[in-house]
């Protein structure tokens, strides 16, 4: 069974919309695709494997209180690879 992080929808107006994501440990988003441009601050350290598409993954680090902008059209699944809890937040631009 997967299982799937929690979100808490913080912001939803007409420029932006700001979710929370928390992820025990093996926690997923589940495949998605990112219908707009984004920006994601992580809140803790964020040990994340990141599923591509093609069948590929990788490992990456994310270090709390850190961002990092994408463009939209991005795909995969997200997953907690770490021993401890993480959470980022979501900035999407409408």
């Amino acid at each position: 069974m997967t299982m799937t992080c929690t979100t808490i929808l913080l912001i939803d107006d007409d420029r932006t919309r700001v979710t929370r994501f928390d992820f025990e440990p093996g926690q997923q988003t589940g495949w998605h695709t990112h219908g707009k441009d984004y920006v994601i601050t992580a809140l803790t350290d964020c040990h994340m494997r990141l599923e591509e598409p093609g069948g590929t993954s990788r490992e990456v680090t994310v270090p709390g209180g850190t961002a990092y902008a994408r463009d939209k059209g991005v795909e995969h699944n997200v997953i907690n690879s770490g021993e401890t809890q993480m959470s980022f937040v979501e900035v999407e631009l409408k």
